[in-house]
């Protein structure tokens, strides 16, 4: 960071508005690289990936397994120090989603909450958890409140986000209502970013999407990184994946 100053004022904004974007965090020469590396990955596992039609890739969800090393793409200055701050210093990696918007394949979401977490056995009774599911043939349940406060999303940017290749959508401070989707009177705000920036955003935070602009010609790849401050979870569930 730029000064101690510029450091608690992004800590602020995560606490106020359950988010903020931290330019500039990869270089043009390391996103390069990690898409190369995507490439590699779609190419060795091609049933890894979700894939339109024509072929290209816009989602894929157990990218550890897929993709080992990219538990390491986020180790950027300010990243781990901040997440440390945010989450406490054993904070560690739960899930790593990938997505994209391609020109010829874009879709939308609804305004909705990230309260569904990765785990290892999905059937066990539990006040904090409920809807088992399966994804991708791994476990998922919809976590407690009490669960994703202690968790954080670092969203990777691969590519400029203009108002072109449907940007996210967000409420500020939508996640000090918890799990409910009261959308209040807040303004939303768009997520305009350039590749190489990182949006840090709170899984309770209502966000949504609409659809690329049919004539752009412009993807949305994004790294989801999902990070959790407890490694233990309640009532004898475990993570699926837990990194450090």
């Amino acid at each position: 960071m730029d000064s101690l100053r510029g450091f608690d004022e992004l800590l602020k904004r995560v606490q106020q508005d359950g988010f903020a974007i931290l330019p500039g965090v990869l270089s043009a020469q390391q996103v390069d690289a990690i898409l190369r590396e995507l490439d590699r990955v779609w190419q060795s596992h091609p049933d890894g990936a979700m894939r339109s039609q024509s072929g290209d890739v816009y989602g894929a969800r157990n990218l550890l397994r897929q993709w080992p090393e990219v538990a390491d793409v986020w180790k950027q200055p300010p990243l781990p120090e901040l997440l440390a701050h945010i989450l406490g210093p054993d904070f560690g990696l739960v899930r790593v989603l990938y997505f994209d918007k391609p020109p010829e394949q874009t879709w939308a979401l609804p305004w909705h909450k990230d309260m569904t977490i990765a785990v290892r056995d999905n059937v066990l009774p539990s006040p904090h958890f409920a809807k088992p599911t399966r994804k991708a043939g791994v476990p998922h349940m919809e976590a407690s409140r009490e669960v994703l406060e202690q968790m954080i999303t670092a969203r990777i940017h691969l590519d400029d986000v203009t108002v072109q290749n449907g940007p996210l959508k967000v409420l500020p401070g939508s996640h000090l209502s918890g799990t409910e989707m009261a959308l209040g009177d807040v303004d939303p705000h768009d997520i305009l970013v350039q590749r190489g920036d990182v949006l840090l955003i709170r899984p309770l935070v209502a966000h949504c999407s609409n659809r690329s602009h049919p004539d752009t010609t412009r993807h949305r790849r994004i790294l989801h990184l999902e990070f959790a401050g407890m490694r233990e979870l309640p009532d004898g569930y475990a993570w699926h994946d837990f990194i450090q």
